[in-house]
């Protein structure tokens, strides 16, 4: 049977099943892109598709999985991921994630690559003339490494690495001023 030989409302009703068939797929394939996993990127204002700014709800949505309260300290809360990928906590104010820790996960990087291991040297390349050393309030033992973005829509935001042993033991994005305290909410 040829096309043009085909009755008109089967190509319609064809054409019309085949469309919706293909937004379906498209939004499934662009849903699951969303979610975090160990590919997600941290950002100088989030990781992956969470961003600095949304509330807990929104996050939860926006990560694909539904965030966990690991402890609330008065108008500050913390939250972990109910399931993978593992070694991410969020920093919450007044219901407003404020920051992302990472820590323990190897295969999580930053937008340019910095991960858990990577070296001093290698973070002071990565992010050249960007970084400000500084002593760890909380340990002498731990170094922070401080990258602040020269994109004046970021200038109240910060990459912080912590350096134990020359090495990056974990980091931290956000904002200003969660993103610097040094022990989370505590």
């Amino acid at each position: 049977m040829r096309f043009w030989s085909i009755p008109k409302k089967l190509k319609i009703f064809t054409f019309f099943f085949c469309s919706v068939a293909m937004y379906i797929l498209t939004i499934f394939s662009v849903n699951a892109q969303d979610g975090l996993t160990d590919k997600s990127q941290v950002f100088i204002n989030g990781i992956g598709s969470v961003r600095v700014g949304m509330t807990v709800e929104q996050a939860s949505r926006a990560a694909g999985i539904k965030m966990i309260n690991n402890g609330d300290f008065g108008s500050c809360s913390q939250f972990k991921l109910q399931d993978k990928p593992e070694g991410i906590e969020f920093m919450a104010t007044n219901g407003i994630i404020a920051r992302v820790d990472v820590y323990e996960n190897k295969r999580i990087a930053t937008v340019r690559g910095a991960r858990i291991g990577d070296t001093k040297a290698r973070i002071i390349s990565l992010y050249k003339g960007r970084i400000q050393e500084t002593n760890s309030e909380s340990s002498s033992t731990i170094k922070l490494l401080k990258f602040t973005p020269t994109d004046r829509n970021y200038k109240n935001y910060r990459l912080i690495f912590e350096i134990y042993k020359n090495r990056v033991h974990s980091f931290r994005s956000g904002r200003l001023p969660e993103v610097e305290y040094s022990e989370g909410c505590a």
